[in-house]
């Protein structure tokens, strides 16, 4: 049984594949595979390994040896599931692999805003403490979150982690309702927790109910040094709305670890804002990489190739 895997820079250099290359005859592993290199690569693959590269129907269809398609991530947006399903081909994800990676780097997000880090270092960096007439500097008005109050909008194996750091730290936890499901959902919608919250974290997925779930009417309901991080989907706030927010001082602090587009190769309006003297954290879609979780990947791709070869 041949396997492919087109894209394991994604995973990194330091991962061990030992245990697929355990349960195929060949495995071919390329770093990066361009749109037009898929067909070739894959010709007379059982099984197709990909973290981002694209499996669409023209591909699927070119493919009549293909029997598995392992997804080393959890979306499976990049697979024609239903051109899949037609030729009795099986797609596979993986989930829960990096929580608590993503839970760590939620909390060191929540701690900087909350110490206004970004704010210091500019500081700093501008001599600020150097020139000060007392010994430490007390411009920008930090947040206890002992006896604060944490809103989190996903419920899952990450949002739980999360509640629980958050609960470490003496916080009050609130699971807001699913987002297009409040009418069928016993917990309180977000909308009525905006007012009181003092920080909102979010652990959702991309849908069309999450989609700008945070937008300029949502910012405007948030008290003015609340805290907005999204680990989750880009698109899932308003960045631009946001940005001006926070800009305007109508926002505590704002970190995202993602963007709509990734790379951003066109740029993007907060990456541009990190020169300026602003509560804000960009991170580059690298919540979920330590070692650990990266490795997990590779082991949960194994459980999953050995389970539908039984």
């Amino acid at each position: 049984m041949k396997a492919v895997l087109l894209d394991a820079a994604t995973l990194g250099e330091d991962i061990d594949l030992a245990p697929i290359h355990e349960l195929v005859d060949d495995l071919d592993v390329f770093d990066l595979t361009a749109p037009e290199q898929r067909r070739a690569r894959l010709a007379g693959a059982t099984v197709a390994l990909t973290n981002k590269v694209v499996i669409d129907a023209e591909l699927i269809d070119a493919l009549p040896d293909l029997k598995l398609i392992c997804v080393m991530a959890t979306g499976t947006n990049n697979i024609d599931v239903a051109a899949a399903e037609r030729r009795g081909i099986a797609v596979r994800n993986v989930a829960a692999y990096g929580t608590a990676s993503v839970a760590q780097h939620t909390l060191m997000l929540m701690l900087a805003l909350a110490a206004r880090l970004p704010l210091y270092q500019n500081d700093l960096r501008d001599g600020a403490w150097q020139r000060s007439d007392i010994f430490c500097l007390l411009g920008h008005r930090t947040l206890q979150l002992a006896g604060k109050h944490l809103v989190i909008v996903g419920s899952g194996v990450l949002g739980t982690a999360v509640a629980k750091l958050g609960e470490a730290f003496g916080m009050r936890v609130t699971f807001a309702a699913r987002p297009g499901n409040e009418a069928n959902d016993s917990r309180p919608a977000l909308a009525s927790l905006l007012g009181d919250l003092d920080v909102l974290s979010l652990h959702c997925p991309l849908t069309e109910e999450t989609r700008g779930l945070i937008d300029a009417q949502a910012l405007r309901a948030m008290k003015t040094d609340a805290l907005l991080i999204n680990c989750a989907r880009g698109g899932i706030i308003d960045e631009q709305a946001a940005l001006l927010a926070l800009r305007e001082q109508r926002l505590g602090g704002l970190a995202v670890d993602t963007l709509p587009d990734e790379p951003p190769r066109d740029g993007h309006p907060l990456l541009d804002a990190l020169v300026e003297p602003l509560n804000l954290i960009v991170t580059p879609h690298n919540a979920w990489i330590t070692p650990e979780a990266r490795q997990r990947v590779v082991t949960l791709t194994a459980d999953n190739l050995r389970d539908w070869r039984e």
